[in-house]
């Protein structure tokens, strides 16, 4: 025996493990009682005190039938002793015993012949409490039970996590036989670099002993399988009585139907949150290019690598029919790619119009109307996807691998296609990926459609309102002239905003500025009869307060539409301006020398409301002072008090030796915003040195 823990020298110890003894047999509390060939007791082990209740001291030579059995009970035992002890045949089983306290306990034996080196016969006795022997055999039996039948697979690992045990769950789930898995290292059965992360977990709960239920859910696949799988993993340390760690146990669900329902609600979920972004984002302006941006914006990366957005020509241009057959052109609105590729090198860019022949997938979705899906890309399906050959070969470079078109129709019309590609994305597309796009193309062709219909609108009033704004005259006496009209800039409508410089009788001019309350067609026709009427009683030489009485008259015959004027006559002999306001913003007065200033003019009511009288007011102007006229988009906005933008006007005017036209331009450019929701008419004039023509004086 070694001298430090009383086993033989040669119990073969394995190298490099620590030897502990097993708890078990202290679980079972195993007794040991040895009988001479008489009977009595020669032997008492300390677990057959504590099984049946009496001392060494008080076992030790009594006869164990008269100690252990009951009166009744000794004839059979008597008779199994001889048994025994006569053949050499071991017996077991349980056997009512008395227990020192007078109870009775029924115990499980194992009785055996031993010889020992003189030729005597001994009985040994081995024995344990029966029901703790059962309780045993229930929970190995029952564990045993659960593990061979229970659908989760069960793994039992070493403290080198090699495997010890596995279930049959766990076999078909690796598709690898137990026997093929014994002995082995985790990672040699599951090789994926995903399974470091569960080794480490498993390294984890050996250290800590602190388990790790279901929180780890690896997605791979096993050597013997190459579908995708997902288990969800929970680890235990595993203990024998007194601690000693034995090894860790892996749970292993295979979770793969509620992961593949959990991708495709979450994937639900991102889809209808495109929509919602989508319909949000699309369509914030009546501009068609930008409407085309912002449908490519949301598509990428969402939805694909690199998008495209190309109308029919035709729909640019009503008058301007698609052919049926042979090529359809189309003019390329967005490009939008997730990173930089050769692909943007394949598609139009944006402004460009090219023709794609009948054979080409664009052509035949605008012309059947119909989506089309190509999953997956080959070479026959480049050659009809790309522009040319070159675009073919650009195409192949990038990676296309997957490939959707969708019409882009509007009220019944086919207005052009979106086309959707993915390279980098290694995933194909899908039919649910077709009706998400088909859906937000959808939502885009009916903001580009409005967007045309408003533009051909717009078109048609632009056109009506500077039909009918004035051509400066060539020479206008004492007088320079400059002016702008500029439509705007965040609507499609047109203002009813005018200007008009009116030669009249005697060298004099007329300056008028003026603003229809409204937008549209109907504000621009109300427009040109307001300047016709203005032209027809400015040649009637009246009084600026007179022209706008006969002004207000027409206007309070026209519908529920009210306009703003400022009537100025400026008369060269006599170096003087005679002007009425009806409701207009005060014009600004540039003298020379001095610092520019608003004019202090009596407001008036604007046209159209009627029965009240409008005042002149006179005064002179020297050579090079600025007579400046606008109208309110030049200065009104919403985020700024009108005072303020005023006082921002007369310092942009604070500097007369520019031209007249610079200062139209500087005045647009610092006052007006691409966003600003008015039009803007702005008229300036400069008095000159004049010299009246001496046969008009004769």
């Amino acid at each position: 025996m070694s001298a430090a823990d009383g086993r033989p020298a040669d119990a073969g110890q394995p190298e490099g493990r620590s030897w502990q003894p097993s708890g078990l047999m202290d679980l079972l509390g195993v007794a040991a009682v040895l009988l001479d060939a008489d009977g009595r007791i020669v032997l008492w082990s300390p677990q057959a005190e504590d099984l049946y209740g009496y001392t060494a001291e008080e076992a030790l030579g009594q006869y164990a039938a008269s100690l252990l059995v009951h009166e009744k009970h000794w004839e059979l035992m008597i008779k199994l002793f001889a048994h025994v002890m006569g053949t050499g045949e071991s017996w077991a089983g349980a056997f009512p015993i008395r227990h020192k306290d007078g109870s009775t306990r029924l115990v499980e034996f194992r009785n055996m012949r031993l010889l020992d080196d003189r030729g005597d016969f001994y009985a040994l006795g081995l024995a344990t409490d029966e029901p703790t022997l059962r309780e045993l055999e229930r929970d190995v039996a029952l564990s045993t039970r659960l593990v061979s039948q229970s659908p989760i697979g069960l793994a039992i690992l070493d403290t080198d996590l090699r495997y010890v045990a596995v279930n049959p769950a766990l076999e078909r789930m690796h598709g690898i036989p137990a026997r093929d898995h014994l002995g082995r290292h985790y990672r040699e059965i599951m090789t994926s670099a995903k399974f470091e992360v569960p080794e480490s977990a498993m390294r984890q709960v050996l250290t800590t002993g602190i388990p790790m239920v279901d929180q780890s859910t690896v997605v791979g696949h096993t050597p013997d399988d190459p579908d995708k799988h997902a288990w969800s993993i929970s680890l235990y340390r595993l203990e024998d009585p007194q601690g000693r760690v034995l090894g860790v146990a892996d749970l292993v669900v295979d979770v793969t139907d509620r992961y593949q329902a959990a991708n495709e609600a979450a994937e639900a979920r991102r889809r209808l949150a495109l929509i919602v972004d989508g319909s949000a984002r699309i369509g914030t302006t009546l501009e068609v290019g930008q409407t085309a941006r912002e449908l490519a914006e949301v598509t990428v990366p969402e939805l694909a690598d690199v998008v495209t957005v190309d109308v029919l020509d035709s729909a640019l241009d009503e008058d301007r029919p698609a052919p049926s057959d042979g090529p359809a052109v189309f003019r390329a609105l967005a490009v939008k790619a997730a990173y930089s590729t050769v692909a943007v090198q394949a598609v139009d860019p944006p402004g460009q119009t090219a023709a794609y022949g009948a054979d080409r997938l664009a052509t035949q979705c605008v012309r059947t109307g119909r989506p089309i899906l190509i999953s997956h890309v080959g070479d026959d399906d480049l050659a009809r996807i790309a522009r040319d050959d070159h675009a073919a070969a650009l195409l192949a470079r990038a990676g296309m691998h997957s490939y959707m078109l969708v019409p882009l129709t509007a009220r019944g019309h086919i207005l052009g296609f979106l086309g959707l590609t993915r390279a980098r994305d290694p995933l194909p597309f899908d039919e649910d990926d077709l009706a998400l796009a088909a859906e937000l193309g959808s939502r885009a062709a009916v903001c580009i459609d409005n967007a045309l219909s408003h533009q051909s609108v717009r078109n048609a009033a632009e056109i009506l309102q500077r039909s009918l704004l004035p051509d400066l005259p060539p020479h206008l006496p004492g007088l320079q002239i400059a002016s702008r009209y500029r439509p705007a800039q965040a609507t499609y409508e047109v203002g009813g905003d005018w200007y008009d410089v009116l030669p009249l009788d005697g060298d004099k001019t007329a300056l008028v500025v003026g603003d229809v309350m409204g937008s549209g067609i109907n504000a621009a026709a109300t427009m040109g009869r307001l300047r016709t009427a203005t032209s027809a009683f400015a040649d009637l030489d009246l009084d600026p307060a007179q022209v706008l009485q006969h002004l207000d008259k027409i206007t309070s015959g026209l519908e529920n539409y009210i306009a703003t004027c400022l009537y100025a006559a400026y008369d060269p002999h006599r170096a003087e301006c005679h002007i009425a306001n009806a409701g207009h913003l005060p014009p600004a007065l540039v003298r020379t020398g001095r610092h520019p200033e608003l004019l202090d003019l009596p407001t008036g009511t604007p046209l159209g409301v009627g029965g009240v009288p409008f005042e002149t007011t006179n005064f002179s102007l020297a050579p090079g002072d600025q007579l400046v006229l606008y109208t309110d988009g030049l200065v009104e906005t919403r985020d700024h008090p009108i005072d303020e933008r005023l006082d921002t006007l007369l310092h942009l005017l604070d500097r007369p030796d520019r031209s007249l036209e610079e200062t139209c331009d500087r005045l647009l450019h610092e006052l007006r915003r691409p966003d600003d929701p008015d039009d803007v008419a702005l008229l300036i004039a400069r008095t000159q040195p004049f010299t009246p023509d001496p046969e008009q004086l004769g």
